[in-house]
């Protein structure tokens, strides 16, 4: 049996696969992110799931953010190993995930739009060229925590309508001082960023919360997309709950740029198994 993982900074989605290819229903557990948890910090969280205890797979396959370097995939496979006692752990990144899931074999744009985001030109194989995404405090254009971050700076700062900013307090019962505190003091601030994105997809009809949505969006097409070669020419694809969920701001920010989008889906797990059953 091999068990394929894909996780981002919020949530992994887990999915066995059968000796006789049948897949079983997901598991999701928190995010894991090396960047930000150790070996131990991540055994830990894996420990919180009964469900997962019971898994016997032979081979793991794990895409996730963070996995950006040797350094960071050892932090994940010993935690894994130690875990699962696999006899094949092999990691790869997030971006790999979701090139190998959009495009399967063919060559593309793959592009993820979560709680961060990233890039990629994948020739059909492997990725060639991809803009490093940088995190959400000089990048991420365009993701969960960087929507977060436009929208509770406005808010901070009253760039937004009275009646709007009241319904956000209203809404979340917090105040400027919580969320100062969570953001600058607590662990994972991009988690706690790209909640809030919530209240942005609720809130959509308002033309300022749309304005930035899409905005946000031109961003992360003009600092990563436009430095791809022949990008009017390749399918653009996304995966993430950002892609998926502001799809038509995406859309009105793509043909902005005479861009137009591929698949747009919230998760590559479906993409993943097809690649991984058909090799």
């Amino acid at each position: 049996m091999i068990l394929i993982a894909d996780s981002g900074s919020t949530k992994t989605e887990w999915r066995l696969i059968s000796n006789d290819k049948s897949t079983i229903e997901p598991y999701f557990t928190k995010g894991i992110n090396p960047f930000y948890q150790s070996t131990e910090d991540i055994v830990q969280s894996l420990e919180e799931s009964s469900t997962l205890r019971d898994l016997v797979p032979q081979s793991i396959y794990f895409y996730g953010a963070g996995c950006a370097n040797t350094d960071k995939n050892q932090i994940v496979e010993d935690a894994l190993k130690s875990f699962f006692n696999a006899k094949q752990v092999l990691i790869e990144s997030d971006l790999t995930g979701a090139a190998r899931s959009l495009c399967q074999k063919e060559e593309g744009i793959a592009c993820i739009l979560g709680t961060g985001s990233n890039s990629c030109h994948y020739n059909g194989e492997k990725i060639t060229s991809n803009i490093s995404p940088l995190g959400f405090i000089i990048g991420d254009e365009g993701s969960g925590a960087v929507l977060g971050k436009k929208l509770l700076g406005d808010i901070l700062k009253n760039q937004l309508p009275k009646e709007l900013i009241d319904l956000f307090f209203s809404t979340y019962q917090t105040d400027r001082v919580e969320i100062l505190d969570h953001i600058y003091k607590r662990p994972f601030p991009n988690r706690y960023l790209a909640q809030y994105t919530k209240f942005l997809s609720q809130n959509i009809r308002n033309d300022e919360l749309q304005n930035l949505v899409i905005q946000s969006f031109k961003e992360f097409i003009q600092r990563n997309l436009l430095q791809y070669n022949n990008i009017a020419q390749l399918p653009i694809h996304f995966t993430g709950s950002i892609a998926f969920y502001f799809k038509e701001q995406l859309k009105d920010a793509l043909s902005s740029f005479n861009l137009k989008p591929g698949t747009i889906c919230q998760s590559p797990m479906e993409g993943l198994i097809r690649y991984h059953l058909e090799r």
